[in-house]
Formats: structure tokens, sequence, C-alpha cells
């Protein structure tokens, strides 16, 4: 935040951590002329990692909104102008110096002049409600007064749009309607107490042809149709783009019988039905203990310094879809995990990605990726490398097929096992070696027990 008067304040897009250098705006949640509290969310915006609430950590009336739906705002550019007036500043707002004029009209704002930049920064490291939902903060200071904040209101370019304001919570729900030019206000929602929910959204797009331009899908002639590439798809594309440009990657496969390994979480879960297992989390296990034999592949190449860094803990990335597009997020030091914390950890980060919940701290930083894309119904895959990581393991579906057994043909539940891996890291004696160990691990789950 920098002052540009002595009654108004400019707020800037914060840094939203972990590399973010911009961010879409999805929604507004206030209009011009609208009073705020401190601390009231003003922004709904999306990053490449997550849909994430910004709030203001100043209370007057909103002067200008700094940017549209739709549009990408890089961090430390104006985003909201308040005007205060005397006994406006509520509690728990603090005056910024004057180190910095900011610009009155929303150009640029060098970062090291930005008050409310670094004040941010502090706020949330002293556990201010000034964070962005989902980064977590500490304790309430005693008397703290928390605030509801109103559901968002659809705006037009003179204000707020006049009639109810719909019963929408998903941010993927507005954000599904409003890039088809869907006016929430008409729809009737299907969820308690007439919530509008995701389905109610398609079903009255059914046969619609888009009309947004900046929609995930706009007609463009009679036979093509435009999808922009916009903030997780784009993140992906840029993401899997370098990932095959600057990695020698290569897959190995194997088939392998799961049905001892299937007979075993059957065995489990029935001793110990209140905390069942499934079969990623039991995959999960064993190559946190296959990475430990072979740390190789544990690793990353920074060609830049001509080194190899293998990594001592294992942040295992899980490949999830979501509404959004693919996101990999991130269970830190799995090493340390039972199978029965792993599948907890499984059950409650896929939960948060595909709600769109997840601060981008939790979808970074991992050191190996497991893709279960047998829940699509194939068999194998030669998936791309989560870069910077080293390698990735696939699971491709469990089927039942015929497989030979002490020289007999038996039916058995028989899933493919792929390894892609950087050949900078280690040759294929490393990685096939790796590969045959889970290989193993699945077939005789008794060899892992015995290590453990």
């Amino acid at each position: 935040m920098t002052a540009t008067d002595t009654s108004q304040r400019t707020f800037v897009l914060p840094d939203l951590g972990e590399g973010l250098t911009e961010a879409e705006i999805v929604q507004w949640r206030v209009a011009v002329g609208d009073r705020i509290e401190v601390d009231q969310t003003v922004v709904e915006v999306e990053t490449a990692k997550a849909v994430v609430d910004v709030p203001c950590p100043y209370a007057g009336r909103v002067v200008a909104l700094h940017g549209r739906a739709g549009e990408r705002r890089p961090v430390g550019q104006p985003l909201i102008t308040i005007e205060r007036k005397q006994g406006d500043q509520g509690q728990g707002e603090r005056e910024q110096g004057d180190r910095g004029q900011g610009d009155r009209d929303g150009g640029p704002v060098e970062r090291d002049q930005v008050d409310g930049y670094a004040a941010y920064r502090e706020q949330e490291r002293a556990g201010s409600g000034n964070v962005l939902i989902g980064y977590g903060t500490g304790p309430d200071r005693p008397g703290r007064r928390r605030r509801r904040v109103a559901p968002a209101r659809q705006q037009s370019p003179t204000g707020p749009a006049a009639g109810h304001s719909p019963l929408v919570i998903s941010p993927l729900v507005r954000k599904l309607a409003r890039d088809h030019g869907l006016d929430l206000r008409g729809l009737s929602g299907s969820g308690p107490g007439g919530v509008i929910r995701r389905h109610d959204v398609t079903a009255a797009l059914a046969g619609a042809p888009s009309t947004s331009a900046g929609g995930p899908s706009t007609p463009a002639g009679d036979d093509e149709v435009v999808v922009p590439l916009r903030g997780v798809r784009r993140a992906v594309a840029e993401k899997l783009a370098r990932s095959r440009r600057e990695i020698p990657e290569v897959t190995i496969w194997v088939d392998v019988d799961a049905s001892a390994l299937l007979a075993t979480r059957a065995a489990i879960n029935a001793a110990r039905p209140d905390q069942p297992l499934g079969v990623l989390a039991l995959l999960a296990r064993i190559c946190v203990y296959a990475l430990g034999r072979f740390p190789e592949l544990n690793s990353r190449v920074e060609p830049e310094r001509d080194r190899i860094v293998q990594y001592r803990r294992v942040h295992l990335g899980i490949a999830a879809q979501t509404e959004r597009g693919l996101v990999v997020p991130v269970i830190r030091d799995a090493q340390a995990m039972s199978a029965r914390q792993l599948a907890a950890s499984l059950a409650e980060t896929t939960a948060l990605a595909r709600a769109g919940r997840l601060p981008p701290e939790r979808l970074t930083g991992g050191t190996f990726t497991l893709n279960n894309y047998g829940v699509f119904g194939v068999d194998g895959s030669t998936p791309i490398i989560n870069h910077p990581e080293a390698a990735l393991l696939g699971l491709g579906r469990i089927a039942e097929k015929p497989w030979v057994v002490d020289g007999a043909l038996a039916v058995r539940r028989v899933t493919q096992l792929s390894l892609t891996f950087d050949h900078r890291v280690c040759d294929g004696g490393v990685a096939g070696g790796f590969l045959r160990l889970v290989a193993d691990c699945v077939e005789r789950p008794e060899l892992l027990i015995a290590e453990l």
C-alpha cells in the first residue's frame, strides 16, 4: 500500500509467494463507492497455483478498481484505491510511512517504494488477518472481531447490478459462468438452501454457444474454436514445454501382478475398517522405500552449475486432475510417514486440490512425482517429467488378465508400472533397478514389510 495523498491509499497486488509474479482477476467482491472494513476480501484472483481471496488491510470508500475480470495483474501493480476520511482507520490497521508515492492512475509502482508490499509481508508474519485465504495466520488478537463477507455481487460498468445476489459458494462455479457469459441471477440452485452448483451451470449452458471472448472456449469461425491458455492450463503448458525442451527423458515399463498387494490391502482394511488404505497410498510407501535405495532418482539437475543435487528428503508430488486442470500437490517429508499417514495426507491433499483451495506452497517443491493415470481406464503412459524433478512413476489400471503362475495359466490382477526419468541423473541400470524393486514389492509386499 502506498499513499497517494493525505486521504487516498492504493493497495497493490501483494507477493503471493512461491515465485508467483502475477495473478488473473477472477471477480471483484466490491464496487466503486462501496465502504470496506479492514481485512475485507476485495477481489478473487487466480494464479498458476490456486484461486485465492485477497483482503485489503485498510478501511474506507472504494474510489478505483485497477483491472477488469479476466485481466492479468503483475505483483506490485495497483489493485484498489481506498479513500479514507478521519476516523476511517479500523482496528488492526497499521499506518505506513511515506517512503514512496503511488500512481494515482494505476500506473507502475516500483516494488522497493511500495509501503504496503513490505507491510503486507510484515503483517502476515506477525499473525495479522491480512493474509490470503488458505495461507494461514497466527492466533487472533484478543477482542478481534471476525467479519462475515457478503456474497459477491455482479457488476456492470456503472456499478453493482440490481437484483438479488446469486447463492454461489465455489469460485470455480462463478468463473465457469462468467467465462460463458451466463448470468447466475437467472439460475435456481440445486444445492442446500438454493446454492448454485457446477452442474446447474453446465446444465444451463448445454446447447448454448459461448458468448465470452475471454472464456475457456470462443467461436473463431464455423469450423474453429479458440481456447485461451490461462491460469493453471497456461502454467502447465509452459512447464511441460520446458520439461520436454530441457530434459532428455526416457520411459521404461513393466507389467506387474498386483494380486498380492490387493490381498494385503484387503487384510489391512479388514483389521482397521475405520482407517482404510488405498492402493495409491501403498504404492507411495513403496516408492519412498525404493527412493531410499536409489537416491539418484530423487534429485534435480543444475546444468548452469554443472552438477546434480540429490535430496535427502522425499517431497512426493501426486498428479491430480481438477476442474482447473492438472495440478501436482506435494506431500512433504513422505519418507517419515507410514502407509496409513500417507493415506490420510493423500485424501486431504487431493480434496483440497480439487476444491482449488491449496495454497501455492503446497503445489511446489516436489522431488519425485507419482501419477495414477489408471483412474482414466488406460494401461500405460509416457508422462512428461514435472520439471525440475528427475523422475516420475506412473500406475496404469488394475485389470484381470491371464498370467502364468507356477507354470500354469491363471487369471490375475495385473497393472503396468512406468518410470520416466532424466537420463542425465542415471543410466538404465539404476532406473531399471528402481522400477524392478517397486515391481517386486507390488508382487510380494512381504519384501517391503521385512525392511520396515
